[in-house]
């Protein structure tokens, strides 16, 4: 249903997305999309839904397991289809443009949505460690969303080398961390433990809602695994470096959410997690005092910043392949020197900008829950619906234990989804309201399309 060019030989040209990207970055942009602030602050929510240690960590181990999963869907849909995008291109080639539509710019309003939101993250963490910003936080978080839009846009490389020596100091301060937590003892510990004058929260008890609630909660700090698939097309080797590089972050990924969540539930009472908004900053200040507090605040920074940088990079290419199927407006298809989609940039800045100002990252944050599950089925279905329809396209990578493998991955988000409006009926009467906004739509532009062609055909 959909048109695809597929040469990966071909030579860029001027005003075009550049061939400058590699495996490390493919890898950096995994490990640094998916490793933000949000880690330090799940923790406590999970063990307070889930109270039993063992449970709760196999939770994070099962989160791994899904995401790599997924991304054994992925590596064969972006290797086969290396176009920029992300998870609408290969749904709108399966299911037409009104799902394409939907799936695009869902996509892109949760990257916008997550840029405001770590843009406040970092400025609320720079407010820890310099008190007096504290009254100022729209205008730092402004600053820091500037500062990483800036940077990209002078051009690809200089984004894709802040993104991999950001990832690089991430895994080695975060390593450091999961060390001290590991050594420090809940005796050592203990002089931060008890919380003044702050009861308790009452245990939950441990149904499988609450499982349900605490899986939500552990499958969104996965989210933004596969950010390397926006980055196809300018892929020097893509048939290659998205599957190994999916496969090493998810995994290595993984390793270090169990570690860390290991770490602390060792360091502190399982009651103390509960009752935590930030339990590595009470590991830290029980070894090094009131300035573990500054050195967890400067760990949030650094966590954040790089998932910024990922998303202020991902973002422009979704409007840019959206631009370029006839998704959106043409001029946003334009390619700068440096190999930035400058137009798309323009607008994500905006967008993003009023986002910080009006608050209303929360709302689509809300709202983009479990539209974005949605995306993701429409994506996985897609890679059975496109088998079907073109058995013939160049497939570099297939999917391992097609078709048991992702049929079973598709069932577990089906399942997923359920839950998600099980839980929040209002979620799921706003992904009904986007449907049914986005197929009249796509019909239109599917439409406007197809007589635009057979006006200009000889």
């Amino acid at each position: 249903m959909g048109d695809i060019i597929l040469n990966n030989q071909a030579k860029p040209q001027a005003g075009h997305l550049q061939k400058k990207l590699g495996f490390v970055f493919a890898l950096a942009i995994g490990i640094g999309g998916v490793i933000g602030a949000g880690i330090m602050r799940t923790t406590g929510p999970v063990v307070d839904q889930v109270p039993v240690v063992w449970i709760a960590l196999g939770l994070w181990a099962l989160g791994g397991v899904h995401v790599l999963l997924s991304a054994n869907i992925a590596s064969e849909l972006a290797t086969a289809i290396p176009k920029a995008g992300g998870l609408f291109v290969p749904v709108r080639m399966a299911f037409g443009d009104s799902m394409g539509l939907l799936a695009g710019w869902t996509y892109w309003l949760s990257y916008v949505a997550g840029i405001a939101f770590l843009s406040i993250v970092c400025a609320n963490f720079l407010a820890v460690i310099f008190p007096d910003l504290a009254p100022n936080m729209a205008g730092i978080a402004v600053c820091f969303c500037l500062a990483v839009f800036g940077l990209n846009w002078i051009g690809v490389r200089e984004g894709s080398f802040a993104q991999t020596t950001g990832s690089i100091i991430k895994l080695i301060f975060l390593c450091i961390i999961i060390g001290i937590a590991f050594f420090a003892t809940p005796e050592l510990t203990g002089a931060v433990q008890e919380p003044a004058n702050n009861p308790l929260a009452p245990v939950i008890p441990l149904t499988f809602l609450a499982i349900i609630g605490a899986y939500q909660l552990v499958y969104g700090a996965y989210a933004g695994w596969e950010g390397c698939i926006n980055f196809a097309e300018e892929d020097e080797n893509a048939s290659t470096n998205i599957p190994r590089a999916l496969a090493i972050a998810i995994i290595l990924i993984t390793i270090l959410y169990i570690a860390l969540n290991t770490s602390l539930v060792m360091a502190l009472d399982i009651d103390v997690i509960r009752n935590s908004d930030l339990p590595i900053a009470v590991v830290l200040e029980g070894v090094f005092g009131p300035i573990g507090g500054i050195v967890a605040a400067t760990l949030g920074i650094v966590l954040a910043i790089t998932c910024l940088n990922a998303g202020v990079m991902g973002a422009p290419r979704v409007l840019y392949g959206l631009g370029r199927d006839g998704l959106f407006l043409n001029m946003a298809t334009r390619v700068n020197k440096g190999g930035t989609p400058d137009i798309s940039f323009a607008i994500t800045m905006v967008f993003s900008l009023f986002l910080i100002f009006s608050g209303g990252f929360e709302f689509i944050f809300r709202l983009a829950g479990a539209l974005a599950i949605f995306c993701f089925i429409l994506y996985e279905a897609s890679l059975f619906a496109l088998r079907f329809q073109q058995p013939d396209l160049p497939r570099p990578f297939k999917a391992i234990g097609y078709p048991f493998l992702p049929a079973f991955v598709l069932l577990l988000d089906i399942c997923l989804l359920t839950a998600f409006i099980t839980a929040d009926p209002v979620s799921g009467l706003y992904m009904l309201g986007l449907i049914t906004i986005c197929i009249p739509v796509g019909l239109i532009l599917h439409n406007r399309r197809k007589n635009g062609a057979l006006a200009t055909a000889p």
